[in-house]
Formats: structure tokens, C-alpha cells, sequence
């Protein structure tokens, strides 16, 4: 049950995730956090690295492990998370992750086309209530919103489930890296390192990084950004590594797709956000077919 452990992990390091980077991406920007997250996530990982196996990076991995883990990392750390913290910014971050909870419905279409995972009826009825519910609370029309904000409300939709999308071939790609056992901590300083560089690579040529490291004036988002960094892209990712290597794809991003459940006490605790009852109900229905997928799984 470690895979299970480490997917129910990864959803509660992704629920305070969303919120620090909501908070500091709307202070900041999401493109200045989804920079600098991984600048402090290499620091805490090449720490762990050391500390795990006796070296701050993993020089000794194999060719083949550096392409899967490298196009994972691109995926999941620069494509995808670009269009998550947009929507994060858009749409805040309960609707941004209840998007991301159709990772489970793609997760297992590919865990049958590629790993032979199998989707049985009582799976299917889960996936058919989950996309129902989502699509009951996500049409729901804000109350009060302006013509310019229902804009931002459809395209912070149609960000969420790229990000959705991004996070499935995230997945898919780290499994292949994973092989054999080999160690999650190594595979995630790998991938961040990857991303880091590429998109580091395109600010610097585009002259703006200083920009970028001006951002971090902001004490109060800087502090978010580094709390986020903490339980997002170190713990987290650590966490969805394993998940993915000791268990059953379909199984796991099932359970990692909780957030929208645990966002819901969390956002009205912290920023005293209302959730209309459609969005607790379809909230609750999609976690019911969540939950027959994961008990068909078994």
C-alpha cells in the first residue's frame, strides 16, 4: 500500500500548494512562480539527494532514464504547471484542482492502452459520474461576474484542463523512467533540473530573469513562494514519484486527485471563500465516482 500512501501524500502537499501559489501568483505573477519555484526546489532536493544517496545529483543514471524522466519533466514541470498556474490565477485554486480530477478518467484510458491495466463496469459508471459532475459544477455561472470575468472564468476552465492533460503524459512518461526501482528522489531532482534549465534558458534569452528575480521583493509572496516550493515541486513531486512507481497508474491518480475535496474546508478556512451548494454537491458526486473507480481498481 506505499504507492496508495505516497498518492494520498501528494494530493495534501498539492491542496497547500494551491493556495500558496494562488496567493503569490496573484501577487507576483504565475510566470515569475513558475520559475522560482524550481530554483528552491533543486536546493531542498540536492539537500535530500545527499543526505539519501551520498551525492547532491544522480551522475550515474542511465541514458534511457534521462529521456523518459526529461520529457516527463518537461510535461509536467514546464507545460503543464504553465497552464495550472494560470488557471490558479484565474479561477482560484478549488476550481483549478477540481479540473485536474479528470487526471483519474485519462489516467486510466492510458494505464489499459500502455501498461494493460484493465477498466472494468463498475470503473466505467465512475468515470461517466465523475465527467457528469464536473461538467455540472464547472458550467455553473458565477454569480455577479462581469462580461471581462466570465472570460477569465473560461479560459481559467480550458487552462485546468490542459494542465489535466499535461499531468496524465506526466505520469505516463515518469513510469517508463522508473523502472527497476530506481531511486524517486533521484528521478525528481532530474526532472526539476531539466525544467529548471529550459525555462531559465528561454527567460535569460528573452532577457527576463532580473525581472523575475525583482519579484522576490514582495516579502509576503516570496514567503508563499518558498512555503509552495516546500510542498509542491519537493515533497509533492517526491511523493507522485513513488506513488507512480509502486502503484497502479489508474489507482494512484485517482487519490491524487483530491485536492478539490480537501481545497474545500481549506479555502473557506483561510481565505473565508464561499462554495455555492451545486459546487459542494458536483464536489461531492465526482468524488463518489472517484470512488468507485478506485474500488473497481481493486
Amino acid at each position: 500500500m506505499w504507492g496508495e500512501f505516497a498518492a494520498i501524500g501528494t494530493a495534501v502537499c498539492w491542496s497547500f500548494t494551491a493556495i500558496f501559489f494562488s496567493y503569490s501568483g496573484r501577487r507576483i505573477g504565475a510566470n515569475a512562480v513558475n520559475h522560482s519555484r524550481l530554483i528552491f526546489a533543486m536546493i531542498f532536493l540536492a539537500i535530500t539527494h545527499y543526505l539519501l544517496e551520498g551525492s547532491l545529483f544522480p551522475y550515474y543514471a542511465e541514458p534511457f532514464r534521462w529521456g523518459w524522466l526529461g520529457v516527463s519533466g518537461l510535461l509536467g514541470l514546464v507545460i503543464d504547471d504553465a497552464f495550472l498556474f494560470h488557471a490558479y490565477v484565474l479561477i482560484g485554486p478549488r476550481l483549478s484542482m477540481l479540473m485536474m480530477s479528470t487526471v483519474p478518467i485519462f489516467s486510466l484510458i492510458f494505464g489499459w492502452a500502455l501498461f494493460g491495466e484493465t477498466i472494468g463496469p463498475i470503473e466505467f459508471v465512475g468515470i461517466i459520474l465523475t465527467i457528469g459532475a464536473m461538467a455540472w459544477v464547472v458550467t455553473e455561472r458565477p454569480a455577479g461576474f462581469t462580461v471581462v470575468e466570465n472570460k477569465q472564468y473560461w479560459r481559467g476552465l480550458l487552462f485546468g484542463l490542459g494542465g489535466a492533460l499535461g499531468q496524465v503524459a506526466n505520469l505516463v512518461t515518469a513510469k517508463y523512467g522508473l523502472v527497476d526501482d530506481f531511486s524517486t528522489v533521484s528521478a525528481t531532482i532530474m526532472r526539476i533540473v531539466i525544467a529548471a534549465v529550459v525555462l531559465w534558458g528561454i527567460s535569460i534569452i528573452r532577457g527576463q530573469a532580473g525581472a523575475i528575480f525583482r519579484t522576490w521583493r514582495d516579502g509576503r509572496a516570496f514567503a508563499a513562494l518558498v512555503a509552495g516550493a516546500v510542498v509542491g515541486p519537493f515533497l509533492g513531486i517526491w511523493f507522485s514519484m513513488a506513488a507512480v512507481q509502486w502503484g497502479r497508474l489508474g489507482i494512484v491518480s485517482t487519490l491524487m486527485a483530491l485536492p478539490p475535496v480537501i481545497l474545500i474546508p481549506l479555502e473557506y478556512a483561510i481565505n473565508r471563500r464561499p462554495v455555492s451548494r451545486r459546487g459542494i454537491i458536483g464536489t461531492i458526486i465526482a468524488f463518489a465516482g472517484i470512488a468507485l473507480i478506485f474500488v473497481g481498481s481493486g
